[in-house]
């Protein structure tokens, strides 16, 4: 295990900036359990078992670290093997570029966490640049926020895009049975909408301003 690991980030660097940020407000909660994940930093996969309680972006946005049980790791790329890692037995949410999770990484609900998750949000189609990586699904914000948003501040580090890809190059690195990304937003450089059948930004329809006179300019 190199000396280091998961330890190489400057002081200066955006991550490193959040810190002093007041942590959200948790929704669930609930007996601590194992949630299984899968992890991808600049350099490595991870692969095992955290142990919190409530939420999975509830725990990362605490911004604290996290136990971690039964891990592997190895390259990012997918499908690369992945070697015991008995010696990691936390992880700092800081050091995360994007987690996967399923529907065990949300405890059960009761009938009032449910209805206060049936805020209504807009969906948006993005691809984000989180280099190396550039992922591509749904982002759901409140009214009036606009995907750009998700380049600020905030007091939730992690932001989960939903029915989303993962790449790394032109290589998927993401399972395809996974329901939900969650990107850490101090690693976002950019943020486009797209269509997400394709991943590129949405071709301009025929007839836009391009330098021309508008309806009311010829009507004058």
């Amino acid at each position: 295990m190199p000396f280091g690991f998961l330890k190489r980030r400057k002081p200066d660097e955006p991550a490193a900036a959040g810190r002093d940020a007041a942590a959200p407000v948790t929704l669930h909660h609930g007996p601590e359990r194992g949630v299984p994940f899968t992890a991808l930093t600049e350099d490595w996969r991870l692969r095992g078992r955290m142990k919190i309680s409530g939420r999975l972006s509830d725990a990362l946005n605490r911004r604290e670290a996290i136990a971690i049980t039964d891990v592997s790791w190895g390259p990012p790329e997918a499908g690369a093997g992945l070697d015991p890692a008995p010696g990691l037995k936390s992880v700092d949410p800081y050091d995360l570029i994007l987690i996967t999770a399923g529907e065990d990484s949300l405890p059960p609900l009761t009938d009032t966490e449910r209805a206060a998750l049936k805020v209504h949000k807009v969906p948006y189609d993005v691809g984000l640049e989180v280099p190396p990586f550039r992922v591509v699904g749904t982002v759901f914000l409140h009214p009036g926020a606009e995907p750009d948003s998700l380049l600020s501040r905030s007091t939730e580090m992690f932001v989960p895009v939903v029915d989303a890809v993962a790449r790394l190059g032109d290589a998927v690195v993401t399972d395809p049975d996974i329901e939900v990304i969650l990107v850490n937003r101090f690693y976002i450089r950019g943020v486009t909408q797209v269509d997400k059948r394709t991943g590129e930004p949405h071709t301009p329809l025929p007839g836009g301003p391009l330098g021309g006179t508008s309806w009311q300019d010829r009507t004058r």
